[in-house]
């Protein structure tokens, strides 16, 4: 086999930011496992003694021969790239030939690597500068073990300035649960002082793989999107359309009425197979998700973008954790649709809402007492009943101490809290639509303090003085045209907030209150309104709208028993 590993030339070496940041364990091991990753691995063991500064990474890739074995430590030396041009084209995690080379400055680095389909395994230790010290030949399973031991070693200062050893295997950790999420076909075994310390099991998608790295966190917490989505008509070449006129979005989003956190820390961004730091798509997330969760939590979303190369510019940080990203506002907008349809309730993404309540453990409870025997012609009737839900299958059957409304639909029944589900479509329109109208006679308001008045005009209302501690406001929100209790809305309006807090505030006021008995048709069109809104699982506030009790959870509970003659003891 020929070798593949090249020394870049001086002009694309100028072209590279500044090599590779060994600043920790953590940075060692990002290093190791990209290079795994980009020879084809699909399993990866990790092992580290942090107290001997020793770490070793071994994986089933496709290995090296002895030529790129002596050429791999080298500065900038490397298979991924080879011209100036190629820095638009990377599909690679490494490709700046700075990473084994770099570590041959800071520690003692041993490679034993034997090529898929090689006859023999070799083993090489280099010197300082990646100078080979010493080759042997060695036996070995096809694939690559890089030890790096003895960190830092030759530079006392840097290791008393890292953190403790307990917070370096933290950042261990989560940066292996971050190159995991972005390859979720990957099988992982991580081993600190010769103990199993955690294991990474393989999935389909990134949605089944994030409960084992957030346990509290279940399956049915979370809604998976995929999407193609066409390349930036603005940005993209004929080149690249050949290619692939399409790129692939991939979103995982905890839904608003059953997760979220108390800190932004799981608004992760990954672009084309690494995780990055990206403060404007962040901030996209963070606002698509605005008036859907409560005060002062944030939501769980990982997004990974698969797009073509030219389009990023990876040389904007030596540890490629920032990125230039180019037709930015193109892809916030396709990050803001993906994240809306995710939070949408539609055939697709119908799922059975198992809720922390008294209904959920009385159904926890019953299907751990009694068995289940359901022997249909079809054999999976309720999938296929969910699969058939139309947007707007909801039916309106009863209401429940005028406050919550009974809706059956094919898999099931919706138990929808009428005020916080008409609020939601109120805000909505409010939000589409803010309309202000005349008043007449205008609305007298008493003892204003000028903050208040300031306020009022901050949103659009015309207000004027009317004379000694008297205030006159002469237009107002239409929701609020019919109200009674208009003057205390608009006073309630004036103690402060931006023009969607005032949105908010109008939408929960002029909202049906519970306890107002509603015909059938009045729950219906609720219904049908409140399904076409964006954000239906939650009410501005973030609180959660329904209850779903799927046909499944209630067989069980009832420990329903379809075999004739059975439930009678014959």
């Amino acid at each position: 086999m020929a070798s593949t590993i090249q020394a870049l030339p001086t002009e694309v070496v100028y072209l590279i930011t500044a090599g590779e940041v060994i600043d920790s364990l953590a940075s060692v091991v990002r290093e190791l496992v990209e290079n795994s990753l980009d020879a084809g691995a699909t399993r990866i063991v990790v092992s580290l003694w942090p107290q001997q500064w020793r770490i070793r990474v071994a994986d089933n890739g496709c290995g090296m021969n002895l030529d790129d074995l002596q050429q791999a430590a080298t500065a900038h030396s490397t298979s991924k790239i080879h011209s100036s041009a190629d820095l638009w084209k990377i599909n690679s995690l490494g490709f700046r030939g700075e990473a084994l080379h770099s570590l041959t400055t800071l520690a003692d680095l041993e490679i034993l690597s034997r090529p898929v389909g090689g006859k023999l395994g070799w083993r090489i230790s280099y010197g300082n500068a990646g100078e080979v010290m010493q080759v042997e030949v060695t036996a070995i399973a096809p694939g690559t073990v890089v030890t790096v031991s003895n960190l830092f070693g030759n530079c006392s200062s840097r290791r008393q300035g890292l953190p403790t050893v307990a917070q370096q295997m933290k950042a261990v950790q989560a940066t292996i649960q971050q190159i995991a999420l972005c390859h979720p076909h990957l099988t992982w075994q991580i081993w600190q002082n010769d103990r199993q310390w955690f294991t990474i099991s393989p999935a389909a998608t990134t949605g089944q793989l994030l409960p084992q790295i957030l346990p509290q966190v279940r399956q049915g917490d979370l809604q998976e999107v995929k999407l193609e989505i066409p390349n930036s008509p603005n940005s993209c070449t004929e080149a690249i359309n050949r290619v692939s006129p399409h790129s692939t979005l991939t979103l995982v989003v905890g839904l608003p009425d059953r997760t979220h956190r108390h800190r932004p820390d799981w608004v992760r961004v990954a672009i084309n197979g690494r995780m990055v730091k990206t403060p404007e798509l962040e901030q996209t997330i963070l606002s698509a998700f605005h008036r859907t969760l409560p005060r002062d939590r944030y939501p769980i979303c990982f997004l990974h973008l698969a797009i073509a190369p030219d389009q990023i510019n990876w040389n904007r940080n030596p540890a490629k954790t920032e990125i230039y990203l180019n037709e930015i506002i193109y892809w916030q907008e396709q990050i803001t649709q993906a994240i809306n349809q995710a939070l949408s309730i539609s055939s697709s993404n119908l799922k059975e809402a198992v809720h922390t309540t008294r209904v959920s453990k009385l159904l926890k409870a019953a299907e751990g007492k009694g068995g289940y025997n359901f022997n249909p012609q079809n054999p999976n009737p309720c999938t296929d009943g969910i699969n058939r839900v139309s947007p707007n299958s909801l039916k309106a059957v009863a209401q429940v101490s005028n406050t919550y409304i009974v809706a059956e639909h094919s898999a099931g029944m919706w138990l929808v809290e009428q005020h916080i589900a008409h609020e939601r479509v109120l805000y909505e329109k409010l939000c589409d639509d803010w309309q202000l109208v005349p008043v007449e006679p205008p609305i007298i308001l008493y003892q204003l303090s000028p903050a208040q008045v300031s306020q009022l005009q901050r949103i659009g209302l015309e207000i004027e003085p009317f004379g000694e501690q008297l205030w006159a406001v002469r237009n107002i929100p239409t929701p609020l045209q019919q109200r009674d209790d208009c003057a205390e809305a608009i006073l309630e309006l004036s103690l402060g907030g931006d023009l969607q807090t005032a949105q908010v505030a109008v939408a929960c006021r002029s909202a049906i209150r519970n306890g107002t008995p509603m015909n059938q048709q009045e729950m219906q069109t609720l219904l049908d309104n409140w399904q076409r809104t964006r954000n239906p699982r939650t009410c501005p506030h973030g609180r959660p709208i329904y209850l779903s009790l799927e046909e499944s959870a209630l067989a069980r509970f009832f420990r329903r028993n379809w075999v004739i003659g059975k439930s009678h003891g014959i």
